[in-house]
């Protein structure tokens, strides 16, 4: 796809953003190569046949196999991660492509200030086929081997489809899975994600964001991380409009958030109330021109800053 006057923000890090979203493009291959030239730490690691890629901070990694971290320096490091994956037929210009440049950029910030406490990992396969399993889902998979890792107090915060629109949505999609649910380790995960909102919206308040808002939203990574046992935190982005419109939609039917959670919004009068970004994902409106590039920046100093 080529770019236009209006994707000039399309240098730096983004400089290989068009080439990600062609329609016939090696994903892996234009990411693996993109990092290698940003001159990031990167390695690639193969977990159940997905290949998940981690660009960690300089001289922190310390691999015992091609696929297996050992050791880390930090014991409670934050985990920033983007799935780079993407739905046959959709150019993928949101979801969740942009999530992935942004991360590009937030390693440059934390690289040059010198933080050393993160991990950003590219995972594999966030997009299931019809008939598959949760436990197919590529974070699944990534979670166990974390966990046998030791990194088990890892930080997870993972960013789906945050390209367009300046207002912060920190799902809540886990809480509902969670709830009415006493047993010990579960309750240690419903503290972990509380805990890990926390510091979102600290993150939120010292860059003086006040456009965040706590919903439910369509499942992400955040779902195979849960299915086995790790917490994480999923943001995503909307518009201001849509934001508000679907804020009030769930003030005036609270049922709302249980068709979003169990995937059921496929009626058509149903389709009309989610939020026109969402409905362009996984499909071919999923385009660039959706995009909302003066917030960009917005995006990425967040990310950053969730790891000072």
């Amino acid at each position: 796809m080529k770019k236009n006057n209006s994707d000039s923000w399309a240098y730096g890090p983004y400089s290989r953003y068009f080439d990600f979203i062609a329609e016939n493009a090696d994903r892996y291959s234009i990411l693996t190569e993109h990092a290698d030239t940003l001159r990031y730490n990167t390695s690639v690691i193969n977990v159940e046949g997905n290949r998940h890629i981690f660009i960690f901070p300089p001289g922190q990694k310390s691999l015992r196999t091609s696929y297996g971290l050992t050791s880390f320096t930090e014991g409670n490091p934050y985990l920033l991660c983007a799935h780079y994956d993407r739905v046959t037929g959709s150019p993928g210009a949101n979801d969740n492509s942009i999530a992935v440049f942004h991360l590009l950029c937030a390693a440059a910030i934390l690289i040059e200030k010198k933080i050393n406490n993160w991990i950003i990992v590219f995972t594999d396969k966030e997009e299931l086929n019809p008939g598959e399993k949760l436990e197919e889902q590529g974070s699944y998979s990534l979670a166990k081997k974390i966990k046998n890792w030791g990194l088990n107090n890892v930080r997870i915060f993972n960013f789906d489809s945050c390209g367009a629109g300046e207002v912060f949505i920190l799902s809540t999609t886990t809480d509902y899975f969670l709830k009415d649910n006493e047993h010990p380790n579960i309750i240690n995960l419903r503290k972990s994600i509380n805990a890990l909102r926390d510091h979102a919206l600290l993150a939120a308040d010292n860059l003086r964001f006040d456009k965040v808002l706590l919903a439910p939203t369509p499942f992400s990574d955040d779902a195979g991380f849960l299915r086995a046992g790790l917490a994480a935190q999923t943001v995503t982005m909307l518009p201001l409009h849509e934001a508000e419109k679907y804020e009030a939609l769930l003030r005036s039917r609270p049922e709302f958030a249980d068709i979003i959670i169990s995937g059921g919004v496929k009626a058509p009068e149903e389709k009309r109330n989610l939020p026109e970004t969402w409905r362009n994902l996984n499909n071919a409106g999923d385009i660039p021109s959706r995009l909302t590039p003066q917030h960009f920046d917005k995006t990425v100093r967040f990310m950053a800053e969730l790891c000072f």
